[in-house]
């Protein structure tokens, strides 16, 4: 591509939503040159997964784990772009079902999800405080909603997702090679949990489990690729974001063969919630 001919190190991103393949690949092996490319599928299936009531998410589970089987075929970037909080739309707090406290926790734990997940990150403005109204462009940011508590733990919960993502290897270093990505769970659809490990280099790695129902899973077991201690590094459900502190702080592993592991946690899993471990 022209660009990075003359601009080394530019970024070319598509916004591009069918299945043409090669997009992020270079031109001299037949692709399109571009950087990276909008994951349209992943944030489709992400949206119309959360706008289920818990309850019935358990038949719609596939929605999170469906695109794994593609994650890597292009350098994806996972959005929440201005198009999907316009027009009738709804902002990300009004796509949440149930009351007010499980809209501002789906926000959270819809955050987390993304940040955690293989490829780079795109937010449109508001999704950061979690705005009520649809953006308008003739009209200015509802700043004055970080008065309210809950909103700003969304910014809060936003501006350390960033540092975590920016701080741990194992969430950026390989977003674009599957082996940064090892599923620890994905079939526990009666529970609607998600388990999984981020990895960098070597044996360093992240622990990632989320619950998207408002109901707390107490000692929830999942393996380990190692045995020792794990510290929980960051949980969507801290009542600094504006959550109910359900939580497990630290946690020493078993010698249980779990999952294809031959360690162990158990954890408490918090409601709308999603908790990062790190072996200590």
């Amino acid at each position: 591509m022209v660009v990075h001919e003359r601009f080394p190190g530019a970024l070319v991103v598509a916004e591009e939503s069918t299945s043409w393949p090669m997009v992020s690949r270079p031109v001299y092996l037949g692709g399109l040159g571009f950087s990276m490319k909008w994951n349209m599928g992943w944030m489709n299936d992400t949206l119309e997964y959360f706008s289920h009531d818990p309850i019935h998410r358990l038949y719609h589970h596939d929605r999170l784990t469906f695109g794994l089987l593609y994650a890597f075929t292009e350098n994806f970037v996972l959005p929440f772009s201005h198009d999907e909080v316009v027009h009738g739309k709804a902002s990300l707090l009004y796509k949440m079902p149930g009351d007010g406290w499980q809209r501002f926790a789906g926000v959270r734990l819809l955050l987390a999800y993304q940040f955690t997940q293989p490829g780079k990150k795109l937010n449109f403005m508001t999704n950061d405080i979690a705005q009520g109204r649809e953006w308008a462009h003739d009209r200015e940011l509802e700043w004055w909603l970080l008065q309210h508590p809950e909103h700003a733990g969304i910014q809060r919960l936003v501006r350390d997702l960033n540092h975590l993502y920016r701080t741990e290897p194992a969430l950026h270093l390989q977003d674009f090679d599957a082996a940064g990505f090892r599923w620890i769970d994905c079939h526990d659809a009666t529970q609607s949990i998600l388990a999984y490990l981020r990895l960098g280099e070597g044996s360093e790695h992240l622990v990632v489990v989320l619950n998207f129902t408002p109901v707390p899973r107490d000692a929830y077991r999942v393996g380990v690729p190692q045995g020792g201690g794990y510290r929980e590094i960051f949980n969507s459900d801290s009542g600094y974001y504006g959550g109910s502190n359900c939580g497990t702080g630290r946690v020493a592993s078993e010698p249980i063969k779990w999952m294809g592991f031959d360690h162990a946690i158990a954890v408490q899993v918090p409601p709308l919630g999603a908790v990062v471990f790190k072996p200590e």
